[in-house]
């Protein structure tokens, strides 16, 4: 309190003076957890509703125009991975299955241990997980009879040619996510690796 009986808020400082720099506080982990689980279910919802959908309109072989000559809503169910990669293999789905695991373990221990201040790199977390699960629940339950034998596999419907007559292979939102979120974990490593590095313990 000063003399004239006021109170002072504040002290300015000094001319000339030198303030110390403010240190940033890094968000609490619990806001970026929570931040990465609404990313998720958005990812997780959108897909399994797309592919709903796909399943109910366009399995009988119906084909929806997104952008003429470009883009194709168009049923395929994928036994295999990417590119349906060992799509006739026998033991693909349990091999998909627990490869998806062991991913989405990965994913929890590096949303466990990320540095908080980057928040890229939990949206890219999320992207992947949401993504991961997406596929898994197909190959856990969604099932199909292909040549007189039950099969499970993923639902696909997004059909892209890239260049007149040549076209990408069938993918779902769930691989949107997964390659977006893969991508942006990438480029996150590659410019902030350094900080992911435990401090050099003093001598």
């Amino acid at each position: 309190m000063s003399e004239d009986g006021t109170t002072e808020s504040s002290v300015s400082p000094s001319p000339g003076e030198v303030q110390p720099p403010r240190t940033q506080v890094d968000p609490p982990r619990v806001r970026r957890m929570i931040e990465l689980a609404v990313v998720v279910a958005l990812v997780l919802v959108a897909d399994l509703w797309s592919k709903a959908w796909a399943w109910n309109n366009l399995r009988d072989g119906h084909s929806e125009t997104v952008i003429d000559r470009w883009v194709y809503f168009e049923f395929g169910f994928n036994t295999g991975s990417a590119f349906s990669f060992l799509r006739d293999a026998a033991y693909a789905r349990v091999t998909f299955i627990v490869v998806t695991i062991f991913a989405l373990l990965y994913m929890a221990r590096l949303a466990a241990t990320l540095p908080t201040r980057f928040r890229v790199a939990f949206v890219a977390v999320a992207l992947v997980s949401g993504g991961a699960l997406g596929n898994l629940h197909d190959r856990l339950f969604r099932a199909m009879d292909l040549r007189g034998e039950l099969r499970y596999g993923v639902v696909d419907f997004i059909k892209v040619y890239y260049w007149p007559g040549k076209v990408w292979p069938t993918f779902n939102v769930a691989d949107v996510a997964l390659v977006v979120g893969v991508g942006l974990l990438f480029i996150f490593l590659a410019r902030n690796g350094d900080a992911l590095d435990p401090p050099a313990a003093s001598t």
